[in-house]
């Protein structure tokens, strides 16, 4: 179980595909030429693609859609209307 000051940082939706593409490539290409090196791939694109499904479930999206489009109110114009 988590502590409580834990929270995980919101990610992008680009490090989840990073992380499968690099999965897929490590498996394909990677591990056939080289165990150690595509073995060590394997491990490191599994964490990159837990990390990201962690991220997209439990990450606070209301902060990080207001840090994101950076929402602020627009103030009233003051120019006059032209007839």
């Amino acid at each position: 179980m988590a502590w409580k000051g834990w929270k995980p940082a919101p990610l992008p939706s680009s490090f989840m595909l990073t992380a499968i593409l690099g999965f897929i490539i490590s498996a394909l290409w990677v591990f056939p030429q080289s165990v150690n090196w595509g073995f060590t791939f394997l491990v490191f694109f599994t964490i990159m693609f837990i990390a990201a499904v962690v991220s997209m479930t439990h990450a606070p999206v209301d902060e990080l859609y207001a840090v994101d489009k950076k929402i602020t109110r627009k103030k009233p114009s003051r120019r006059r209307k032209k007839r």
